[in-house]
């Protein structure tokens, strides 16, 4: 971990930075007020971000590879709720206004780079910039209402039509991610996403 200021590649990450979706709106004196208190991380597939079921959380912006907001049951159970890639970010904003500990995990799916910020840190940083809060604020909700839309699809598209939505929604991700990975947020077995391509269904 090391800062944005002293990490060798500093230019290229302010200029990841300035292209997320959340943070392109800011002025180059806004960016060099937020820089200071984000931490620049290198993560290796598999490492785990954010646990499930802790109250010290943290904002995520994705600056290279891919993230997976994840829930486990007592039995050790994983359900994916959603991806995220670059210029995407992670959070657990809701679980901190509301004062609960967080619902899911936020792990790496591929190597990854983040920067990351304390939640109050981040936001006492939008309070006193409306316009970044009013982008995030709509953003947390874009999430939340995609996740609903993706556990709806679980229980009323077949097994190709879940294929065929996520290709439509995220084609991006669609090769770069590990096909278990994917199968398992389909629910579907890695098998049977591997007979659907191979028999020229998806």
């Amino acid at each position: 971990m090391s800062s944005v200021a002293s990490h060798p590649e500093k230019n290229i990450i302010r200029v990841q930075l300035k292209q997320n979706k959340v943070l392109k709106s800011l002025r180059e004196s806004e960016m060099a007020a937020l820089e200071p208190y984000l931490t620049v991380v290198d993560c290796q597939k598999g490492d785990v971000l954010l646990h499930q079921g802790i109250y010290e959380m943290e904002q995520y912006f994705i600056l290279d590879g891919i993230l997976k907001r994840a829930v486990t049951n007592q039995n050790a159970k994983e359900m994916i709720l959603r991806f995220a890639a670059e210029r995407d970010i992670e959070t657990s904003y809701a679980a901190w206004r509301l004062k609960t500990p967080t619902p899911y995990s936020i792990v790496s799916v591929t190597k990854a780079r983040v920067a990351k910020l304390s939640l109050p840190q981040w936001v006492m940083f939008i309070e006193s910039h409306s316009e970044v809060k009013q982008t995030f604020e709509f953003e947390v909700m874009q999430l939340m209402s995609e996740i609903m839309a993706h556990t709806i699809t679980l229980h009323l598209l077949n097994a190709p039509g879940r294929v065929h939505r996520f290709v439509r929604k995220h084609a991006d991700l669609f090769e770069r991610l590990p096909k278990k990975e994917l199968a398992s947020y389909l629910n579907l077995s890695p098998e049977t996403l591997s007979r659907l391509k191979n028999q020229g269904k998806i």
